[in-house]
């Protein structure tokens, strides 16, 4: 039997493959050494961060490349606090993101905000106290 559907990589598309992988080198990630002029690779504690042209990726897969606004996605960064979810917000517009939702608290309980990146990527910084930490800092869900 297959394994489970697991996420283990996220690759956005990107104009600019350097300028993007600057704003992610900014939040503090660091690039991986596969990564080159072409494809930016970042580890994370869930999955690797792909950063690819846009054109190519959408040559890759067959589709169209234009298109923007919203896309139907949202990635989400989760924290363990409201207050660890501010110092994010600051930094993500620090690092060159644009602040699209001021962080507040959510009708499920939370605590969030939204950001884009450089490339209109959208992401929600959270703190969603539902959910259980395990020993790793990975964010995981009840069973």
């Amino acid at each position: 039997m297959p394994s489970p559907l697991s996420l283990s990589l996220l690759t956005l598309g990107v104009a600019d493959v350097a300028r993007a992988s600057a704003f992610y080198e900014a939040l503090g990630l660091t690039r991986a050494a596969d990564s080159n002029a072409q494809v930016a690779f970042f580890n994370t504690p869930g999955a690797i961060l792909a950063l690819y042209g846009r054109e190519a990726l959408a040559e890759d897969a067959e589709v169209p490349a234009a298109g923007d606004g919203f896309r139907g996605v949202a990635m989400a960064w989760n924290l363990q606090s409201n207050e660890e979810v501010d110092k994010a917000v600051v930094r993500w517009v620090a690092a060159g993101g644009r602040l699209t939702r001021a962080a507040k608290t959510a009708f499920w309980g939370g605590y969030s905000a939204y950001v884009s990146d450089p490339d209109g990527h959208l992401w929600e910084i959270a703190h969603a106290p539902g959910f259980l930490w395990d020993a790793t800092g990975r964010m995981t869900a009840r069973e």
